[in-house]
């Protein structure tokens, strides 16, 4: 007898502030990455579905969004944190390809 599956992982990836399209408040939204996992002997072995979706934190309203959406909302967002412009502390932006940590 083989027992196999399915398990669903939900990962926030970023809170950020935008207008909701469901009430027009600007409101916190959270991103949030949905990963379903193949699963064997109760064991998560491989991704089989990955879907995103914005989350209004005034109405609750949930929006699918497209992969290539949610990295752009990740970019802006810079991880969420305020006081940070680019991801990192300080206000100075990365440039592509350098080491975030380089200047």
């Amino acid at each position: 007898m083989i027992i196999f599956g399915t398990k669903g992982y939900i990962y926030q990836l970023a809170i950020l502030t935008l207008v909701c399209g469901h009430c027009g408040n600007p409101s916190a939204h959270t991103l949030r990455k949905r990963v379903t996992k193949f699963t064997l002997f109760f064991v998560p072995l491989f991704p089989f579905s990955t879907k995103y979706a914005t989350q209004c934190t005034f109405c609750g309203a949930e929006q699918q969004i497209t992969t290539a959406q949610a990295e752009q909302l990740q970019l802006q967002g810079g991880g969420g944190g305020q006081g940070f412009e680019g991801g990192r502390p300080g206000g100075a932006a990365q440039q592509p390809g350098q080491h975030p940590y380089q200047r």
